[in-house]
C-alpha cells in the first residue's frame, strides 16, 4: 500500500509550492489539495508564460493527471469557475481532470461582506486579510454552521443557503460598514451551477482507494507553516491547518499513511501582512530582495515584507512537519549580495533562545551568523557540482543545523530552473 507525500511551505507563504508541484507532478497521478482557499497563490511558469492557481491543485496542466480538491478546503465558487476558465484556455477541457471532495465548505458571498468588515473594524490590529471569506467561512465550519459542496445537490440547498445568508446579514449589522452583495450573489449562483459538470466526490474514500492501489499521491499544501492556526505567529496566522497533520484533516488520511514531507523555504524569509517577522529589513538591502525577488504577492499584488532567512523558525517548522527533505528557492535572488546573513537565535530580553517562543514579536532580535556572498549569476547552472563553493558552504550549514539534505534548489522561474540533488 502506497504512502500518500506531502509538499508544503515551511515559512510564511509563497515560498514557491506551486512551481514546485508542477516539477514533482511526473513522479504522481494524483495531486491533492488539502487546506486552504482562494487566499493562496500559487505561481507556474512554463513555455515562457506564467500562470497563477487559487484553489486548483498544481499538476492540472499534467496530461493525465487527477487533481482533487479535499474536504480541508474552502471554496469560492465564483473564483473557482473564473479559474477553471482560464485553466481551460490554456490546457482544454479539464472535468475529468479535477474532482472535489463533497466535503469541502462552501465560501459565500456574505462570508467575503464579514471578512472585510472584521478587518475594517480592527482597524491598526488588522491581520492582513485577502478579504477572501475564508476566516468566517472556517469559523462557520467549526461553529457547525457551514454549508458544504454535497449540499448543492440537495433539493433543500436554497432554504439552507437563505437561512445562513440571513444568519449573516444579522452579525453584518452590528458593523457600521457599507455593502451590497447583489451582483456578487449572482454570479455566485451561476457559478454554483457551473460546478456541477465536476463529479463531487467523497475524497477520503477516493483517496485511501488511490493508495490502496498503490497509485502514488502527493498532498500539496497552501500558505506556510508559519501561519498555522495553531503554531503560527497568531493572531497574524491563515485559518487552517498548514501543516503536516493537516493532512490527516483535510484529505482524511491516517499518520501512518504519511510518507515523505518535502519542506520548501526560499533562500530568504518574505511576509505579506502584519504580524510578527524577526528578519524583516527595512533598509535598501530588503528593498533589493523585493526588486529582485519581485517580491509581490500572487494573489493580493501586495508588496512583500522582506528579511534574511531565519533559521530558528525554520527548524521549527522542519520539526513540527516531520520533513524528510528540503527544497530551496529563489537561491539565485542572493547572486549580488557580497554578503549574507542567517538567524541562528534570537535575544529575548537579554537571554540568547534557540527556538522559536512563543513570544515572537517586537521583542525578538535575531542573532545572524554571515557568510560570503557567491557575487555571481548561478541563473544558468543545471548541476550541484557547478554551483560555487560559497553557495554549496550555505546549503551545508543548513543541512546540518536542520537535520535534512537540501534534495532541490531552485535558481529561476521556469520549471526547469531546477536543480534535483
Amino acid at each position: 500500500m502506497k504512502k500518500i507525500d506531502v509538499v508544503l511551505g515551511l515559512q510564511w507563504g509563497d515560498e514557491g509550492k506551486g512551481k514546485v508541484v508542477d516539477v514533482l507532478t511526473p513522479d504522481y497521478k494524483v495531486i491533492a489539495r488539502f487546506q486552504g482557499g482562494p487566499n493562496a497563490g500559487h505561481s507556474l511558469v512554463f513555455d515562457g508564460e506564467g500562470f497563477v492557481l487559487h484553489t486548483v491543485p498544481s499538476g492540472i496542466f499534467r496530461e493525465d493527471s487527477v487533481n482533487v480538491i479535499g474536504n480541508g478546503v474552502v471554496i469560492d465558487p465564483v473564483i473557482l469557475m473564473d479559474e477553471i476558465r482560464a485553466i481551460e484556455q490554456k490546457a482544454g477541457d479539464i472535468t475529468d481532470k479535477l474532482l472535489i471532495s463533497k466535503r469541502a465548505h462552501l465560501i459565500l458571498p456574505t462570508h467575503r461582506m464579514l471578512d472585510a468588515a472584521s478587518e475594517a473594524a480592527k482597524g491598526k490590529s488588522k491581520i492582513g486579510s485577502t478579504l477572501k471569506g475564508i476566516g468566517p467561512t472556517y469559523m462557520d465550519k467549526t461553529g457547525r454552521n457551514g454549508l458544504r459542496i454535497g449540499d448543492l445537490l440537495s433539493p433543500e440547498f436554497l432554504n439552507l443557503y437563505n437561512a445562513l445568508k440571513q444568519k449573516h446579514l444579522g452579525m453584518l449589522s452590528q458593523y457600521d460598514f457599507q455593502y451590497d452583495i447583489t451582483e456578487y450573489e449572482q454570479k455566485w449562483m451561476h457559478a454554483v451551477e457551473d460546478l456541477k459538470r465536476f463529479r463531487f466526490i467523497e475524497s477520503e474514500l477516493v483517496i485511501n482507494q488511490y493508495l490502496a492501489d498503490d497509485v502514488p499521491v502527493l498532498a500539496e499544501g497552501a500558505q506556510g507553516s508559519m501561519l498555522d492556526i495553531d503554531f503560527g505567529t497568531y493572531p497574524f496566522v491563515t485559518s487552517s491547518n498548514t501543516m503536516t497533520a493537516g493532512v490527516c484533516t483535510g484529505l482524511g488520511v491516517a499518520p501512518n499513511r504519511v510518507g515523505k514531507v518535502m519542506g520548501i523555504f526560499k533562500a530568504y524569509c518574505t511576509r505579506v501582512g502584519s504580524g510578527p517577522f524577526p528578519t524583516e529589513l527595512f533598509d535598501e538591502t530588503g528593498e533589493e530582495l523585493r526588486r529582485i525577488g519581485h517580491e509581490f504577492g500572487a494573489t493580493t499584488g501586495r508588496p512583500r515584507r522582506c528579511g534574511w532567512l531565519d533559521l530558528v523558525a525554520l527548524k521549527y517548522a522542519v520539526m513540527m512537519n516531520g520533513v524528510s527533505e528540503l527544497i530551496m528557492m529563489k537561491a539565485d535572488v542572493l547572486n549580488c549580495f557580497k554578503t549574507i546573513k542567517l538567524a541562528v537565535a534570537y535575544e529575548i530580553g537579554g537571554q540568547r533562545v534557540d527556538y522559536f517562543p512563543f513570544e515572537s514579536g517586537e521583542q525578538v532580535t535575531p542573532v545572524y551568523k554571515e557568510f560570503p556572498g557567491w557575487d555571481c549569476d548561478i541563473c544558468s547552472v543545471r548541476d550541484y557540482a557547478d554551483f560555487p563553493q560559497q553557495l554549496k558552504d550555505y546549503v551545508s550549514f543548513i543541512e546540518q543545523e536542520t537535520g535534512c539534505p537540501v534534495k532541490i534548489i531552485s535558481v529561476g522561474p521556469d520549471r526547469k530552473e531546477i536543480i534535483i540533488r
